[in-house]
């Protein structure tokens, strides 16, 4: 790795806004708290290596715990990307060309040689399972380069007021990100999401552990404008993606429908068939009164007199005639029949 002349960078605003706020802010005394009032500082002061990742690979190489130089097999350690650490100094804007420090902050006396007895390594920002710092100031880092891809609806999002940091779900120094991979981003995400591994299980259920469905379909994990983190500003705007023959204006439309897919469906799961909250009848009686319909009875002799028998008027089967739950084009489709 060559030597390269380093200059203060300009930081944007993710990362300045971040670390203002560490700097007058007075955090209880802890480990994070220490590391992370010298690093902020660092960060200020901008006092960034010459040599680069020179200086870290003398002892973080592939004898380190966990495989450092794999960088280089990444985005973040192609020197072709112009926004990449990595990327010539000359053809780049700082954070890109920082190499290293640009993720883990100025090496400054954390690169001595020798240590007095009573000395301790100064501390470097450090993320994930080794996390040394604050998650606000972690996310910070990462923000600085990715805010302005896709990521502008981190800030109050759900994954960043659970104080989850970047690296938590992401691996930067792996060849595969496995959070992005189809075939292992499932498993990923159900790590925490316990509850949506549970429904993955049951007998009606969106296609996920086949990995022919992915959490990102129909989720934003980086926030977004929508509830529960949805693609797009709506739940049903969401579904229709894929169950865009369910999409509106209908000439008949029944309001659950059209409102949210949810009201009646489990999107993750369900033992029902076609996903369904609960079993008919007892989902539709939720919203429709069941006194006096003729579905009512379960037996044919517990039919009103005078009504004539028919098997479709038994067993409370509200889809046998009300075919059409979603809506009807038919302009005798008043009752959702055809």
């Amino acid at each position: 790795m060559r030597s390269i002349e380093r200059q203060r960078p300009q930081r944007r605003t993710a990362l300045s806004l971040v670390l203002a706020l560490l700097a007058f802010t007075v955090a209880p005394p802890s480990m994070a708290a220490d590391a992370t009032a010298v690093v902020t500082q660092k960060l200020l002061d901008g006092n960034y290596s010459r040599r680069g990742a020179d200086i870290c690979l003398r002892c973080h190489d592939d004898t380190f715990p966990f495989p450092t130089a794999m960088v280089f097999h990444t985005v973040h350690g192609q020197p072709t990307h112009p926004e990449a650490p990595f990327a010539p100094p000359a053809d780049s804007t700082p954070p890109a060309g920082l190499q290293c420090e640009a993720c883990h902050g100025p090496i400054d006396e954390h690169g001595k040689q020798i240590l007095a007895d009573d000395e301790t390594r100064q501390e470097m920002l450090a993320y994930g399972s080794r996390g040394n710092v604050e998650t606000s100031l972690q996310n910070g880092m990462c923000l600085n380069c990715h805010e302005h891809y896709g990521r502008l609806h981190w800030e109050g999002s759900a994954h960043e007021t659970a104080g989850l940091a970047c690296a938590d779900c992401h691996q930067i120094h792996a060849f595969v990100d496995k959070v992005r991979r189809i075939g292992e981003q499932v498993d990923r995400c159900t790590g925490c999401h316990t509850d949506v591994a549970a429904d993955m299980l049951k007998r009606s259920a969106h296609p996920l552990r086949d990995s022919q469905l992915t959490c990102v379909n129909c989720h934003e994990p980086h926030g977004d404008v929508g509830d529960h983190l949805t693609k797009h500003a709506t739940v049903n705007d969401t579904c229709y993606t894929c169950h865009a023959e369910k999409r509106g204006p209908m000439l008949f439309e029944h309001p659950p429908a059209s409102e949210d897919c949810t009201i009646c469906h489990e999107p993750h799961g369900s033992n029902q068939p076609a996903l369904l909250a609960r079993r008919p009848p007892q989902l539709c009686q939720g919203c429709h009164s069941s006194a006096g319909h003729r579905s009512l009875p379960q037996l044919t002799d517990q039919l009103p007199a005078g009504t004539s028998v028919s098997q479709f008027l038994v067993g409370k089967g509200c889809l046998n005639c009300h075919a059409e739950v979603h809506g009807s084009n038919h302009p005798s489709g008043d009752r959702l029949r055809r």
